[in-house]
């Protein structure tokens, strides 16, 4: 296939950015987008030019690193998988691609189309933990019985990989289908209930001082989640919050 690239370049949050379009042949539709990015900078290097930062680690749809926005949409055209299982397959020879990193004030740009996503790692410091004794008298968790529908509903939770698509799929740049999603990770558990008042009311202030929007509730977020993550958490959330807000 031939296709034409428009990719933002940038040097840094301060510099400013700008599209810059590169032609390339020879893709081949069983690349993965990844892939695909890899030969264009395999070309520009033997050009002398600067490759295309773009983030990347496990290439298997399980870290969330390759988070990007392909024309227009966080991810690509496909449902339900990540940039690096996006297959080139799903485009036409001959057509544009616009690649821009993840849009949000609480994801400044390092370097193209790699942004600093640390701003999760901070929310889910502030309360995404449960306290346990690992010496000593320790309790088996395993002998505390859960209810299968809350142990399904807390795994689907947990597979959040804190990629950030919900933010950038929203228009408000919320990160609370993420917030929601590690919230109930643990408030779904009898483990987690014990420190549930403060995980929740920690987490949210944590999110709003890194300034992400309120939620918009188009649920953009749930469709352009590569893990099908449910607005149902979002909602739990709220009553997490709720309940915590009064108890203090």
């Amino acid at each position: 296939m031939k296709l034409t690239l428009k990719i933002w370049r940038q040097a840094n949050a301060k510099a400013k950015g700008q599209m810059v379009t590169y032609p390339i042949d020879g893709v081949e539709e069983d690349m993965s987008f990844l892939e695909m990015l890899d030969v264009l900078n395999e070309g520009l290097i033997n050009k002398g030019e600067e490759p295309v930062v773009f983030d990347h680690d496990c290439r298997e749809g399980i870290c969330g690193s390759c988070s990007l926005q392909i024309n227009g949409e966080p991810h690509g055209p496909d449902r339900l998988v990540t940039t690096c299982q996006l297959h080139m397959r799903m485009f036409n020879d001959g057509d544009t691609i616009v690649i821009e990193p993840f849009r949000a004030k609480a994801f400044p740009v390092i370097k193209d189309l790699m942004v600093d996503r640390s701003s999760f790692d901070r929310i889910q410091q502030a309360g995404g933990y449960i306290s346990v004794n690992t010496s000593g008298n320790t309790i088996d968790a395993n002998t505390i019985p859960v209810e299968k529908e809350d142990a399904d509903d807390s795994f689907y939770a947990a597979t959040c990989i804190g990629c950030g698509a919900c933010v950038a799929a929203c228009k408000n740049a919320s990160a609370m289908l993420f917030t929601s999603a590690k919230v109930s990770q643990y408030a779904l558990l009898p483990q987690g209930r014990v420190e549930a008042t403060t995980r929740v009311l920690n987490m949210v202030e944590q999110m709003d001082k890194e300034g992400f929007g309120n939620c918009t509730n188009t649920g953009a977020c749930e469709v352009e989640c590569p893990k099908g993550i449910s607005l149902e958490n979002i909602a739990r959330m709220n009553r997490e919050y709720l309940s915590a807000s009064l108890k203090g």
